[in-house]
C-alpha cells in the first residue's frame, strides 16, 4: 500500500500531448503536457508514454533516496514548457523529513532530456515557489508514494 502523502502525478488522458498530465500536491492541482516527454530522443527514453513517465519518476525516486540520512535539496521536474519548467523542490534538513514545494524556473524545456534530467537539475537557481503548493512528510513515505505512482504510470501503457 502506498504511503498517504498528498502528492500524485498522473495521466488524465492517454491520447494527446497537451493538458494530459496532472500534478496534485496538497490541495493544489496543475495540468501540464507530455509533449517534451514524447519527443525526448535520448538513449535513456523508453518507448511509450507510460514507460517514459515511469522513467521520470524513477529518477525522482533515486533523488529522494539520495536525501536519506544526509539531507539536502533536490529538484524534480514535472512540467516541461517552451519558455519555462515546473519543478518540485524537495528539501530535507535532517535526512528523515521533507518539505516538498512546487514552483517554476525559467529553464526552457527544449534544453532538457526528460529521461535524463539530472544533468539540468543542479542549474535550477531561480526557483519561484507556488504559494499553495507545499506539503511536509517523511522521506520514506515520499519515496514509497513516488514508487507507487511510478508503477501506476508504467501500467498506463503507450
Amino acid at each position: 500500500m502506498a504511503a498517504d502523502v498528498a502528492l500524485h502525478f498522473d495521466r488524465v488522458r492517454t491520447r494527446g500531448d497537451h493538458n494530459d498530465l496532472r500534478l496534485r500536491i496538497g490541495s493544489h492541482r496543475h495540468t501540464c503536457d507530455s509533449y517534451y516527454l514524447a519527443i525526448d530522443g535520448s538513449p535513456e527514453a523508453p518507448g511509450g508514454m507510460g514507460p517514459r513517465l515511469a522513467r521520470l519518476l524513477e529518477q525522482w525516486h533515486a533523488q529522494i533516496l539520495g536525501l536519506k540520512d544526509a539531507g539536502g535539496t533536490v529538484y524534480l521536474p514535472y512540467d516541461f514548457s517552451d519558455q519555462c519548467t515546473a519543478w518540485l523542490r524537495v528539501t530535507s534538513a535532517d535526512g528523515r523529513t521533507a518539505e516538498v514545494q512546487a514552483g517554476w524556473s525559467l529553464i526552457e524545456a527544449w534544453g532538457i532530456e526528460p529521461a535524463n534530467y539530472l544533468a539540468t537539475a543542479p542549474e535550477v537557481a531561480d526557483f519561484d515557489p507556488i504559494a499553495a503548493a507545499r506539503i511536509e512528510c517523511s522521506l520514506t513515505e515520499l519515496a514509497t508514494r513516488i514508487a507507487a505512482n511510478r508503477a501506476t504510470l508504467a501500467a498506463t501503457g503507450p
